[in-house]
């Protein structure tokens, strides 16, 4: 298993704390979350989600594995959620960029 990047576990640390500033603090200003084709962008957008879709509904993530992708910078990471919205395992591709989160797609499986 890949080492995780620091932006990913403040993204799963933030959110097990129900910290929506650090949270969207892990991305970058013009970053982006595409979950499922419904696309957030920018840190109101990411935080706008938080707050419908992560921890306004109390959600809880647990590192399943972690792999580098071909692509610079590019992670695969299998989260099990949990919580008062979605329950169950899920792909989360992840992109860094400069120390912060430039995107993340939540990948249909």
């Amino acid at each position: 298993m890949a080492l995780i990047p620091a932006p990913i576990s403040a993204f799963i640390d933030a959110t097990n704390a129900g910290d929506s500033d650090a949270f969207v603090a892990a991305f970058a200003e013009d970053g982006s979350l595409d979950d499922w084709g419904r696309v957030a962008h920018g840190r109101d957008g990411i935080r706008e989600w938080d707050r419908t879709d992560n921890i306004g509904k109390q959600s809880h993530f647990e590192l399943v594995d972690i792999a580098e992708e071909a692509a610079p910078e590019t992670y695969l990471v299998h989260l099990a959620v949990t919580g008062n919205g979605f329950n169950g395992t899920s792909p989360f591709r992840f992109t860094v960029r400069d120390g912060l989160i430039q995107s993340v797609v939540i990948v249909p499986d």
